[in-house]
């Protein structure tokens, strides 16, 4: 019989093992946890320290931070997974305010009993989404609760990233006259799992747009540096998110039913869900308000960028006291566009 080796501690099982309630402990179940599997996937200098937190370097510019819970089910879905969108999330919602991100932290709640084999491929998605992006993970946390009082696993990613001086991006500073564009197809990421969780076949598999738009928006602002709003339709769609900043600017908005990208596969089964494209959830799209005088050159910036080429511009901020977002339809009349009223798809992201 072979001699074990002094201090040998057995790999974690990624392939059989599941989560137990020692992985949350603080003890060397939970550091070997950490070791092998956080670190592995996020490896970087900040974390190779071994602190409870990250000391960070400056930048110049003013800081953005933002936070963002991710609870999606199901938890992997085509054209992405829960680890992959709650990096992205993040990176957009820095991105959002006219700032490059630089760091991220991530805390996991997991359930006992979770597979192991589910969560390395989780964390293995996040780590190759962050190292896309160069924006790396430099701290987190773990927990872990008893088995039934959790859904697998919910991860918080927080962000933190830097505005240029001259950069003023605010969800209050769309102003009457001002052009409405958008990057690109609604829908996509809302409709990938709501046809994922109802089992619905298509002859064409609709892929969610999870996306990093931080570069997009850097080919923005290269192009102008005054752009007024950016802004991610994420829960509650593009109707909600022209209401947010329609109340938040004190203006009124129109848009023009025929101008809105939606593709054929996702419009088909929206009909056939009940769902309206405009209030689906994207986690690759973005909004931009502009001065009507830059339209075209912001256009043909979002265009030349690989997650902007199918962007258009879908109406215009208007006065209008009551702060109402309409839409032109394609019959020549005009409706309201209210706000999402209820939870129109759930557990969305």
């Amino acid at each position: 019989m072979s001699a074990i080796r002094k201090g040998y501690i057995r790999p974690v099982d990624f392939k059989q093992g599941r989560v137990d309630m020692t992985h949350g402990s603080g003890g060397r179940a939970m550091a070997q946890l950490i070791e092998e599997l956080f670190l592995a996937a996020f490896d970087n200098d900040f974390l190779r320290q071994g602190n409870d937190g990250a000391l960070l370097a400056g930048a110049p510019g003013r800081l953005v931070m933002a936070t963002d819970s991710h609870v999606v089910s199901p938890l992997f879905f085509p054209g992405g997974d829960i680890g992959c969108l709650s990096v992205h999330g993040t990176i957009n919602d820095v991105a959002m305010l006219g700032a490059r991100p630089l760091y991220l932290s991530a805390s996991f709640i997991l359930e006992e009993g979770f597979p192991l084999a589910d969560l390395k491929r989780i964390v293995d998605s996040m780590g190759r989404a962050a190292r896309e992006a160069g924006v790396p993970v430099v701290t987190g946390d773990t927990k872990v609760v008893e088995q039934g009082k959790g859904d697998g696993v919910f991860i918080t990613t927080t962000g933190v990233g830097v505005v240029a001086d001259g950069v003023r991006v605010s969800g209050d500073r769309a102003r009457v006259g001002d052009s409405i564009l958008v990057s690109g197809t609604l829908g996509d990421h809302g409709v990938a799992i709501m046809s994922l969780r109802e089992s619905l076949g298509f002859d064409t598999v609709i892929e969610s747009d999870t996306a990093a738009l931080h570069g997009l928006v850097e080919a923005i602002l290269a192009a102008e540096p005054d752009v007024h709003v950016l802004r991610d339709p994420t829960r509650g769609g593009l109707a909600t998110t022209l209401n947010e900043i329609a109340r938040q600017s004190g203006v009124g908005m129109v848009i023009d039913e025929e101008a809105l990208p939606v593709r054929e596969q996702v419009a088909a089964a929206c009909e056939f869900l009940g769902l309206d494209p405009l209030y689906v959830a994207n986690e690759g799209k973005l909004v931009c308000i502009c001065a009507p005088e830059a339209t075209e050159q912001v256009l043909a910036a979002m265009r030349a960028h690989p997650l902007g080429r199918d962007a258009v511009v879908i109406g215009s901020v208007e006065e209008d006291p009551h702060h109402f977002v309409q839409m032109q339809t394609a019959f020549g009349g005009r409706r309201i566009v209210d706000w999402l009223t209820g939870e129109q798809l759930p557990r969305i992201c």
